[in-house]
């Protein structure tokens, strides 16, 4: 093996080995939080079952904006789609800005140390992502003692929880590398999931077959979820509508990521000259 040959093996084998290490810090940082975990194991079936014995089972009618369609349905089952949604914004979006906004310094300690930024960058969102489709995959199971969809059904519930999940996860990774303190990221999920979730269901709210929802993150997942649900029909453009928000969110929040993590290079400092007729030396 010739020398450049043998210099790119080893760096090849040295990325391999800080993404492999980056990536079990990141998985590390965003499960041991014990709220969000508690949130998931317990919140999720109590919303469920509260939401469940407040929306009944009185037909509603929702609209497709893909195809016109007005669709009557139960509103209970339909209430059970938002409300997995809902838990799941305010899931995500706690665990991913918690874990940024702690190991954002450590982060940046690893850069210094000599940790290349694409490596902690690709180990980072691989991690959001696998916690957003695991926290998906629970949610999506918890809703089956409540109601048994088909099971082309509940695989779209699937797919648009996983989508709504990877939506907030990467704007918790916006918002913790973004805002300054808690308090900030805490209040704009919290209040960013209950009207972006809440809007879209008729049974709370009037305008939820109107066309300005199309400007809300959780509108393509819920229309998705929707039509497989009730009307297995596939709206892939609308799946990949949720998913334009997670891309847009993520790469903003690892745009930042980056210029805060950026190994600054000490700059040379100028010499002194001195003015003729003047000594130099200190006094």
């Amino acid at each position: 093996m010739s020398a450049p040959d043998a210099l790119h093996a080893h760096q090849l084998r040295a990325a391999s080995g800080q993404f492999t290490t980056a990536l079990r810090f990141s998985i590390r940082d965003q499960t041991r939080n014990r709220l969000a975990a508690l949130l998931l194991v317990a919140f999720v079936p109590l919303w469920y079952l509260l939401m469940a014995a407040m929306a009944g089972h009185r037909p509603l009618d929702f609209r497709l904006f893909a195809t016109g369609q007005v669709m009557h349905i139960d509103g209970g089952h339909l209430t059970l789609i938002s409300a997995g949604l809902n838990s799941l914004t305010m899931i995500c979006g706690f665990a991913v800005f918690d874990a940024v906004r702690k190991s954002l310094a450590f982060d940046r300690r690893l850069v210094h140390a000599g940790y290349r930024q694409p490596v902690l960058i690709g180990a980072k969102s691989l991690a959001v992502a696998a916690v957003a489709f695991a926290v998906a995959v629970y949610t999506a199971l918890a809703l089956l003692p409540f109601w048994r969809p088909s099971v082309t059904g509940w695989l779209a519930v699937l797919a648009a929880f996983t989508v709504i999940a990877l939506t907030y996860g990467a704007l918790g990774l916006l918002l913790g590398v973004l805002v300054r303190g808690d308090l900030e990221g805490f209040f704009l999920i919290i209040m960013g999931s209950l009207m972006d979730t809440f809007l879209q269901n008729p049974l709370g709210n009037p305008l939820a077959n109107k066309p300005v929802l199309h400007w809300f993150p959780s509108f393509g997942p819920m229309q998705f979820a929707t039509a497989g649900a009730f009307a297995h029909t596939a709206l892939w453009g609308y799946l990949a509508l949720g998913l334009a928000w997670a891309a847009g969110f993520a790469a903003t929040g690892l745009i930042i990521f980056r210029r805060r993590t950026h190994r600054r290079t000490a700059t040379p400092r100028r010499p002194v000259t001195a003015k003729p007729g003047t000594d130099p030396s200190p006094a």
